[in-house]
């Protein structure tokens, strides 16, 4: 088999990928797909069919369900738990979250990558790797840190699993990359070379396994025989089809860290509902289904329109070289008996048939996912009300999150153990490393009755003061970013300030006679200003 062959389950998902890319690109991307989105009628001649398409108008219900979804999925910042960063890993773990891929990417924008992947189709993965010793897929030497690599679904080419030491682990990815070089006749034009990267698992005999990773590109002066081909950044067409002398094997390697190999594959999967290789269902796909849908109707009800809605004027009994001008001020005269003239005008419920289906379409897509496409009442309704009607899509989002949470936590841990001591990624707990994409997608912070069954619960001392803050972040009382302790200096300043008199309505009696709470916590009354 070729260094390029694909699994199998790639295959069969990659025409909805590219549908989908499709969609969520907009109008243009639909339109250049011609029949595949948009069938010719019988008997339509490629101008009849140009005028068909340009006439209908797509409307991106996908895009925006996309877009809705994301916002609420990162309407807070992630929360991320790292070690201190005056720490040895603690400090590289904030360098990475600063910069993940070498590109200047932070760890949130990375993080909404990933989900926008999932979120339009459903997949992607995250390769691992170290600057300084393996000259990675960015082919970054010169600094020594761990980075990452985002690959999109069409990207991953091929996987295998196997059981080893009675668990399953992945053995083999094959990722498809494209690497622009300069072009020796012209330096402003850039040669984009397509190579496979392999990272291949190889059980050794004493039953351990090691890690390598081989580099495969075409033979020169060789090309494709398939009709696949490039579409922007990403693969379509059929499946490649090419004989195994056109890919060569130019390198082969075994990253080694702290003197040895890795034990496992440090790639990532990436889905809506796990972290397994297997391909998952993209979470808009019905949408984009009812989405096309939609589109033709559109093109079905506008080409109705096209020829029907204008009145046409039709005559008997004039003479046939005679013309005949419509308007106000001219005049149809004839001396033949019994001549008439009139308007072709179409009647009938022909096109609000249409009408009446794209009005379903669009029902439909809201129910399926995009409540913010649905024609809502013009009434009020209470915020239970509200999330009670959301919570079909919440579930769906939630789902996605928590699968997300992990998958992107197995990411730092990776990061965590290639700057750490430990034998195995698996060594590294969610005590260490973890994120938690949010999982609150309601605008409904905390009521006055819920912030004082708060407060009680800390001065009872059933609950923490960091709980009670974590409670409040969560509520949107406290603003994103602030940390405990900067919110513990605040509240020590405003009753410094109250017992020094500052404050027009600070207390009266001094700090020294009030009673301590539980635990010599602050008294309650500092903790209410």
């Amino acid at each position: 088999m070729p260094a390029n062959s694909t699994h199998p389950d790639y295959d069969a998902s990659l025409p909805g990928w590219l549908r989908a890319r499709d969609v969520i690109a907009g109008e243009d991307a639909v339109k250049t797909g011609d029949i595949k989105y948009l069938p010719r009628l019988d008997s339509q001649s490629e101008i009849e069919y140009l005028g068909y398409k340009s006439r209908a108008c797509f409307f991106n219900a996908t895009s925006r369900t996309l877009d809705g979804f994301l916002g609420l999925l990162f309407r807070r910042d992630p929360e991320v738990k790292l070690p201190d960063r005056h720490a040895g890993v603690g400090g590289a773990l904030r360098v990475f979250t600063d910069d993940v891929d070498l590109m200047g990417t932070s760890l949130f924008t990375f993080c909404k990558g990933v989900v926008g992947e999932v979120l339009a189709v459903g997949r992607c993965g995250t390769l691992i790797d170290w600057a300084g010793s393996t000259g990675g897929p960015m082919g970054k030497r010169e600094e020594d840190r761990a980075y990452v690599v985002r690959y999109a679904a069409e990207d991953i080419l091929n996987w295998q699993t196997q059981r080893i030491n009675g668990r399953n682990v992945v053995t083999m990815v094959a990722l498809r990359e494209l690497v622009e070089r300069p072009d020796v006749d012209d330096p402003f034009v850039a040669k984009q070379t397509e190579t496979i990267r392999v990272l291949k698992l190889d059980v050794l005999p004493d039953g351990s396994t090691r890690y390598v990773v081989e580099i495969w590109t075409r033979a020169d002066g060789q090309r494709a025989k398939s009709q696949s081909f490039w579409k922007g950044n990403f693969w379509s067409g059929q499946k490649v089809g090419q004989s195994r002398t056109e890919w060569t094997l130019v390198e082969s390697r075994v990253p080694l860290r702290l003197g040895k190999s890795l034990p496992f594959i440090p790639f990532v999967f990436h889905g809506p509902r796990n972290a397994l290789p297997d391909v998952d269902k993209m979470p808009l796909a019905d949408i984009i289904y009812v989405n096309l849908d939609h589109y033709r109707l559109d093109a079905d009800y506008k080409h109705g329109l096209h020829f029907t809605a204008l009145p046409t004027a039709w005559v008997s009994g004039f003479d046939k070289t005679a013309e005949l001008r419509i308007g106000s001020s001219t005049a149809w005269v004839t001396d033949q008996v019994g001549a008439v003239a009139g308007f072709l005008e179409f009647k009938g419920h022909g096109l609000s048939t249409f009408e009446n289906a794209q009005t379903r379409d669009e029902r439909l897509m809201a129910v399926l996912g995009s409540r913010m496409l649905e024609d809502t009442k013009r009434v009020g309704e209470t915020a239970e009300a509200i999330e009670l009607r959301q919570a079909g899509e919440n579930s769906v989002l939630m789902t996605l999150a928590i699968s997300l949470s992990d998958s992107i936590s197995q990411v730092l841990r990776w990061v965590y153990w290639w700057n750490s001591t430990e034998q195995y990624p698996e060594d590294i707990s969610e005590s260490l490393v973890l994120i938690q994409i949010n999982t609150d997608f309601t605008a409904k912070g905390l009521t006055s009755l819920e912030l004082t069954a708060i407060v009680g619960a800390w001065q009872s001392g059933a609950i923490s003061q960091a709980t009670m803050f974590d409670l409040f972040r969560k509520g949107e009382v406290l603003p994103t970013g602030r940390t405990d302790n900067e919110e513990k200096n605040l509240i020590g300043q405003i009753g410094r300030e109250n017992q020094a008199g500052v404050l027009p309505n600070g207390p009266t009696t001094p700090a020294a006679t009030k009673s301590p709470g539980p635990s010599g916590r602050a008294p309650a009354a500092t903790n209410n200003q």
